[in-house]
């Protein structure tokens, strides 16, 4: 009888160091399809360890422009999107490949330039007045020409502004199809003026000679929005800690880790879960 007894002690100490208890044995994890400024601004360095620390969810980050963020969604190949184009993000609800729409932080975008401003735009509170000043002097302006959420943005200014641009045709507007950071390298080599979110321009270490120029307008608003995408589309979607991620950040603990972001002594995202935003 011992030996039998003996022989099953063994044998359970075997499976437990071949077979560990499903709890150890594999930690939940979730694909997130975001903007490239939320990678770039260096927040997703900062909040996703405390995330993981605290829900006990990895997650990996697959920075893009928001339309592209949001087609990676719609073939499945995400769990949850965070991103910052209140039109867009809308009609992906609506076609169902996304739960539901959360409004979850804001800042604004800018226009940055060089220090000479040759377009005379400096202190101007009033985007489409800047840009208007940029076009008649066809001064150079770098845009990001990737369908993303600042280049919507842009775009939706231009057109407040009555003009229609055209990389074809204006060789001094500059549709380069890169991420924030890269657009604001081609920008700054070449003493351009863009369009840029303020956190990642706060975080970008290459400015040379550009500057703020314009900052203030309510057009500049900038709004950021977490969507589950839709089991009912794709089957393998991680319903479950994809929505444990999203009730996170908009939980109060979640909310005071984003407000509490800082670079270099300034505030990037300002926290507005459960309030009315665009």
């Amino acid at each position: 009888m011992n030996t039998r007894r003996s022989l099953l002690a063994l044998a359970g100490g075997v499976a437990l160091l071949c077979c560990p208890p499903m709890a150890a044995a594999a930690q939940e994890s979730i694909v997130v399809a975001s903007t490239t400024s939320t990678q770039d601004s260096g927040l997703f360095a900062y909040l996703l360890p405390l995330v993981e620390a605290r829900t006990g969810i990895a997650v990996k980050v697959v920075a893009q422009g928001t339309g592209q963020a949001l087609d990676t969604a719609r073939r499945g190949d995400a769990d949850v999107v965070f991103v910052h184009d209140p039109e867009a993000e809308r009609r992906f609800v609506a076609e169902g490949y996304g739960v539901a729409r959360h409004p979850v932080m804001y800042n604004d975008f800018i226009i940055v330039g060089p220090a000479a401003d040759p377009a005379r735009i400096r202190g101007g509170k009033e985007v489409t007045r800047a840009l208007q000043a940029i076009a008649r002097g066809r001064f150079p302006f770098v845009s990001r020409g990737d369908r993303s959420g600042t280049h919507q943005a842009e775009l939706r200014a231009w057109s407040a502004a009555g003009i229609e641009v055209d990389p074809a045709r204006d060789s001094w507007y500059r549709s380069v199809g890169q991420g924030m950071g890269p657009a604001l390298n081609i920008a700054s080599a070449s003493d351009a003026y863009i369009l840029t979110d303020r956190g990642t321009w706060i975080s970008f270490r290459n400015k040379g000679t550009l500057q703020t120029l314009v900052e203030g307008d309510p057009l500049l608003f900038n709004q950021y929005g977490l969507i589950l995408v839709n089991p009912q589309k794709h089957a393998h979607v991680k319903a479950g800690p994809g929505q444990r991620f999203i009730d996170f950040l908009l939980s109060a603990e979640g909310q005071q880790l984003i407000g509490a972001f800082r670079v270099e002594g300034q505030q990037l995202f300002h926290p507005n879960a459960g309030k009315a935003a665009p």
